[in-house]
């Protein structure tokens, strides 16, 4: 118990001195020598140089050897595969990215090996130095078939024996996790969510999808589909039935990153060429910055969700202004999903007012999705993330939260995400290293 104690403050700490380590665990200092001495011995601990800019002579400093294992992670999408090897303290060492076309490319146990390879290659390492893997996909796999659920967009990946198929090429356990999932992960040990036992994290970039923790650990759900909400029917989208088959549902085709461009040029925005997610992202970026700008000269501009945002959907596809009053669609202009945008634009129609007018429209509809997951769940933290999320900023979050607080009966705290790079990547590297941890940090089975 005091060898994995130690250990883990100097992952948390870094390079400690004996006093130090013996008064953060409570041993005495021959103790703590003999603790230092064994940690040596089996390779776990290293002397790293001295301590600097205090009184009295310098002392001899401690940490974790970080030779001692590696510890591997993957993030999956269709366009590309993802890969990164951490050292035992969480340094990354080693990164590639593998480009992956939707036809014509390698299977998906090629696609891992060579990230794989590329990333052990970086870092010097083979893979046979990798303790544990773990890969984040879209979807999850099915703990009674094994099989990927929730993911038809991932081509390659649905084959019944690619789980077996995995492990025979990598020389090391393997884990899998849905990528929405690993995010909740990063966020609860690095980033927004720290301190959080009960929250939600909604991710918006290619689709919609939620992670949901309660009681500190993750709920995946019987066939691990937990939080696959962009099939949630919700207010003001259409029914979407066989959703499945149909790849998509009503809070998706509400509050999805596609509904943006479609919106945008309603409003009279220039658009930008591109993929949706990327047009998207550039768009509510447009959006913060123009609402940012305008503040200064007036304040109603990005003040307009207590009357813009206020305004929410109803069951008829109509608007419910902010006094509960419902207008007809035909008021305004209808961005899609049931949702009117309206001609004024805000602010006497200036362009400005148009973006405030798009962050407003967008901030309903993913407050829209939210209310159902807070009035089912109760949690103490929302979290918004994803690249779709991010890019709107502290003006769509506001929104959201203004939103949130009229649909919601609770009003539980809601932040944008704190992890902005790679974050499936960083939480596949958590999930990983954290296994490898127990392994080699168990010094009673040496």
């Amino acid at each position: 118990m005091n060898d994995r104690a130690a250990l883990d403050l100097l992952v948390e700490h870094g390079p400690l001195s004996r006093a130090r380590i013996g008064r953060l665990t409570g041993l005495s200092k021959p103790t703590a020598s003999q603790l230092l001495a064994r940690l040596e011995a089996a390779g776990l601990v290293v002397a790293t140089g001295t301590s600097e800019g205090r009184p009295g002579p310098n002392a001899q400093l401690y940490g974790v050897n970080p030779r001692a294992a590696y510890a591997a992670g993957l993030d999956v999408n269709p366009r590309r595969v993802r890969a990164a090897v951490a050292d035992v303290t969480g340094a990354v060492v080693g990164e590639f990215e593998l480009r992956t076309p939707r036809r014509g490319g390698p299977g998906a146990v090629r696609q891992v090996t060579e990230a794989l390879d590329g990333a052990v290659k970086a870092a010097g390492l083979t893979l046979g130095d990798v303790h544990r893997f773990v890969i984040g996909t879209p979807g999850a796999f099915d703990p009674s078939t094994g099989r990927l659920r929730y993911a038809s967009h991932l081509p390659g990946w649905h084959g019944p024996t690619l789980l077996e198929e995995l492990a025979a090429a990598l020389p090391a356990p393997v884990e899998y996790e849905n990528d929405v999932n690993l995010v909740a992960v990063a966020e609860q040990r690095l980033g927004a969510a720290a301190g959080y036992g009960d929250f939600v994290l909604l991710w918006s970039e290619e689709g919609l999808g939620a992670a949901l923790v309660l009681g500190g650990r993750l709920h995946r759900g019987y066939t691990g589909g937990a939080g696959e909400v962009g099939f949630m029917p919700v207010p003001g989208a259409p029914l979407v039935r066989n959703v499945a088959k149909a790849g998509s549902g009503g809070f998706q085709e509400l509050a999805g990153g596609q509904v943006l461009p479609r919106l945008a040029r309603e409003l009279g925005l220039d658009v930008p060429a591109g993929p949706y997610p990327e047009v998207a992202v550039r768009l509510l970026e447009r959006a913060a910055a123009a609402v940012a700008g305008a503040t200064a000269a007036d304040p109603a501009v990005a003040g307009s969700t207590a009357a813009g945002a206020g305004a929410g959907v109803d069951g008829a596809g109509g608007v419910v202004g902010a006094g509960g009053d419902a207008e007809p669609a035909g008021a305004g202009v209808t961005a899609g999903a049931g949702v009117t945008v309206g001609t004024g634009a805000g602010a006497g129609g200036t362009l400005a007012g148009a973006y405030a007018r798009l962050l407003d429209v967008y901030a309903t509809g993913l407050a829209t999705g939210l209310a159902s997951l807070v009035a089912v769940l109760d949690p103490e933290l929302v979290v918004l993330s994803g690249d779709v999320a991010v890019a709107g900023g502290e003006a769509l979050c506001e929104r959201v939260r203004a939103e949130l607080g009229e649909l919601a009966a609770t009003r539980p705290r809601l932040v944008l995400g704190g992890v902005r790079e790679h974050p499936v990547l960083r939480g596949a590297l958590e999930v990983a290293l954290a296994a490898t941890r127990d392994d080699v940090f168990d010094t009673s089975v040496r």
